[in-house]
């Protein structure tokens, strides 16, 4: 029988929370093929105009074990900086797994910087056991928010 298990992380970032979630969850289909052309080839939208309901797709090179996945926004809450999507279709979905949800707020910090939150859940399809794909996961949502913060900090009139 599947199991559903999740995993958290947290990520300190010296940029303000508006500027990081703007860059690195909203507009990371934009900046993923510029900033991380070594995973991302190409992203783009696929239904939607970025609110409730919209999908991106995310293009990927072959050093990922999948080409491609899809992600639907679940829920979207700009000011208080906090998203919830759902993986529909790619990114081992059917192969290794049932469902996965991710959960992301990047809150103010008292540095005047912020803190990335994640809570990501999913369901394994029955017979499948997770190895490293934890330890794998939180290295590339850690990827993609450094990266935006690199990006920030090298351009501190982006994303104002």
């Amino acid at each position: 029988m599947a199991s559903t298990n999740s995993w958290t992380l947290e990520i300190a970032s010296p940029v303000a929370a508006p500027r990081l979630f703007r860059a690195a969850v909203m507009d990371w289909h934009t900046l993923a093929p510029k900033l991380a052309s070594d995973v991302v080839a190409s992203a783009h939208p696929v239904d939607g105009e970025g609110g409730v309901g919209s999908v991106r797709q995310f293009n990927f090179t072959s050093v990922m074990p999948f080409g491609f996945m899809k992600e639907k926004l679940e829920f979207l809450d700009v000011d208080k900086c906090e998203c919830k999507s759902t993986l529909v279709e790619g990114g081992g979905i059917g192969v290794a797994i049932e469902t996965a949800t991710s959960h992301i707020k990047v809150e103010p910090a008292a540095d005047g910087g912020s803190v990335v939150k994640v809570d990501s859940t999913y369901k394994l399809l029955p017979g499948v056991e997770v190895k490293d794909e934890i330890a794998k996961a939180k290295e590339s949502v850690t990827a993609i928010f450094k990266a935006a913060e690199a990006y920030l900090v090298a351009n501190p009139d982006a994303y104002n």
